[in-house]
Parts: structure tokens; sequence; C-alpha cells
């Protein structure tokens, strides 16, 4: 079965990360409340972590990989434990793959042909990337062509003080990488930067007409 989305849909973009810290890193973000884990398979000891994570997670909480772009990436995900698909770029095949393993699946688009035929091959959850470049104006123009259940997360550029703008313009979650983990930055450090996180999207939803 296809594993949801945890209630908080914040997707921690843990580029870099080590296999040593990956238990304690991930602790301090699943104390701050997030619940979404994806470490991106361009850097070394991408699979170890994923392994290590999924093997330790608690229930609710969904781990994958990012910057899959091919069908042996998802496999090898798949393998390790992983059941998130984040990618950069829309790749049907890869869709496909993961759909087909259960997989939750956040492909990168940045124009509607994409997204739609990210949908077309099973996505469930589209990445907006970059979405700096593609401003507010870009995803309200998604959001008037698109199905409205599909999640839209914006990702590039992301900061607690400007995600009430993106929600007010059609976001439905986030993916969160430099702004909040960088190797080496420490756990206190950390710590701060998710908790900030999440109290700004939970104010946003607090002020959202459709949460009154």
């Amino acid at each position: 079965m296809t594993p949801t989305l945890p209630e908080l849909p914040l997707v921690a973009i843990l580029r870099g990360l080590a296999p040593a810290e990956a238990l304690a890193i991930a602790d301090v973000l699943y104390q701050a409340g997030m619940r979404a884990l994806e470490v991106p398979l361009n850097r070394p000891g991408a699979l170890e972590c994923i392994t290590l994570l999924a093997a330790s997670a608690p229930a609710d909480t969904l781990i994958g990989g990012g910057t899959m772009l091919s069908v042996a990436d998802v496999e090898a995900v798949h393998r390790a434990g992983g059941r998130l698909l984040v990618a950069p770029n829309c790749n049907p095949a890869v869709i496909r793959r993961a759909a087909a393993l259960e997989m939750y699946c956040a492909p990168g688009v940045a124009t509607p042909t994409e997204a739609f035929a990210a949908l077309d091959a099973g996505a469930h959850a589209l990445k907006l990337f970059p979405a700096d470049m593609l401003g507010h104006a870009g995803l309200k123009a998604f959001k008037s062509v698109l199905p409205a259940s599909v999640p839209l997360w914006p990702v590039g550029g992301i900061t607690p003080d400007n995600m009430a703008g993106w929600v007010g313009a059609g976001a439905s979650g986030f993916g969160i990488g430099g702004q909040l983990y960088t190797p080496g930055a420490g756990l206190d450090a950390l710590a701060q930067r998710a908790t900030a996180y999440v109290a700004a999207w939970r104010r946003t939803q607090a002020a959202s007409p459709l949460t009154q």
C-alpha cells in the first residue's frame, strides 16, 4: 500500500547527511515534529543513511531519497527501505516504477506540461522546482489548471518568513533544504531551524480560512 503523507507536509532535505550522524539528526527533526525525510542520492553514503533511517523511524514517518534520476535509483532506495521518491525533474519511467513499488511520488516540475506528464505517470504530489524562479505567480498558474486535490510543494529558497506568502499562493507543503540542514551546523542550530519551520507552517494553517 502506498504510504500517505504525514500530517505535517514539510520534507526535510538532508543533502550531505553522513551515516554516522543520521540517527542523531533525524531525532532532532522528529522532536520538532517533522515526519518526512529525504536523503538526496548525489552525495556519498545516501543509501546507507536511508537504510538506517527507515529501520528506526517512528511509524508515522516517511523516509525516502532525493535526486532520484533513474529506475535503478528507485529500486535501490526501495531496497533500502525508502518509500518516498523525490526528484528535481519529471521522468515518467522513474515515476511509474516508484508508483508500481507503492512509493509516494513527488517528482519535480517547472511547467504545466511536466506537471500533467508526472500525474499521468502516477505522481502523488508535485515538487515545484526551482520555486524561487517560478514565484507566487507561477504557483498560482499551476493551481489554475491542475486538479485541486494535487499537493504542490515549492522547493528552493523557502524560509519560515516567506512560507505564509507561498501558502497564500496555493502551496500545500514544502521541501526544505540548505536553509534547514547543512552538514556540520550542529544539533542545536538544526533544532532551532526545524522548530522555526514547524511553527511557521502551523501559523499559516491557523490563519487559513479553510481551517476556521
